[in-house]
């Protein structure tokens, strides 16, 4: 029975690129995220979301900032997309995709203040939470990806690591989806300064960086290997090696 391949095309340039890539605009959006903390020391991170360093004076960082961790899911996708060939695999692709795009209509459109309720809401407001809704497809890419990618040869070095990142996502997610629901009810279902959302919106975010920036550190290391699940080689390329050393053996013979 032939066997499912994980890891069936060989890494190339524009892969490691674009892990390179990956890497170094997931890490700018982390550096953006903590210097907006000293840059607006009057929005209280224990209950302001980080969408809102984007309104006001400096709102530019915010908006490279989730332009940065678009680009890096879109460079991710890039990345691995040649490691995952089983439908799981492709469906977690297409939700890191997703999220690529709701990181983008985030950064386009500006939030509303968290405060805001009934007419003080706005189309862009409206537009930015839907934009955060689809950012929140990263952690089922994660586990989809992960879960594939840990079942290859290739990554088998940090599979326990690819494990740990994927369940911190999960983790930053559902502590923040929890909070969000449950907290304003103790506040009469209103946000404010004692519903302390903003400290677990962080440790997402921060989660969903975690998880990037380790798939895309393997992947800079993969080399052009071409492997099967088993770590057997492809069958696409032992025709390919048999046939060059039929060729070499004929060119001996014709030399001789």
């Amino acid at each position: 029975m032939p066997k499912e391949k994980v890891a069936a095309e060989p890494v190339t340039a524009i892969s490691q690129t674009a892990a390179r890539l990956s890497l170094a605009a997931t890490a700018t959006f982390v550096a953006l995220l903590a210097a907006l903390h000293a840059f607006k020391p009057g929005l209280d991170p224990s209950w302001r979301v980080i969408s809102e360093s984007a309104v006001g004076h400096h709102g530019w960082m915010m908006v490279l900032a989730f332009l940065s961790l678009g680009l890096g899911c879109v460079a991710l996708f890039i990345a691995i997309r040649s490691q995952l060939r089983t439908i799981g695999g492709r469906i977690g692709l297409a939700f890191l995709l997703i999220s690529a795009a709701g990181l983008v209509i985030a950064a386009i459109f500006t939030t509303d203040p968290i405060t805001a309720s009934g007419k003080d809401v706005t189309t862009h407001g409206s537009l930015h939470v839907l934009g955060a809704g689809l950012g929140t497809g990263i952690p089922i890419a994660a586990a989809l990806i992960s879960w594939q990618l840990a079942r290859s040869p290739a990554w088998s070095s940090v599979r326990r690591s690819l494990i740990g990142v994927t369940l911190l996502a999960w983790i930053g997610f559902l502590v923040f989806s929890v909070s969000a629901a449950t907290m304003p009810a103790q506040n009469d279902g209103k946000f404010g300064p004692d519903v302390l959302i903003g400290w677990p919106n962080r440790f997402m975010m921060l989660a969903y960086c975690g998880w990037l920036m380790t798939v895309a550190s393997r992947a800079l290391q993969l080399r052009g290997t071409e492997v099967t699940r088993f770590g057997e080689p492809d069958a696409r390329a032992t025709v390919r090696g048999q046939e060059e050393s039929l060729h070499a053996r004929k060119r001996e013979g014709m030399s001789a």
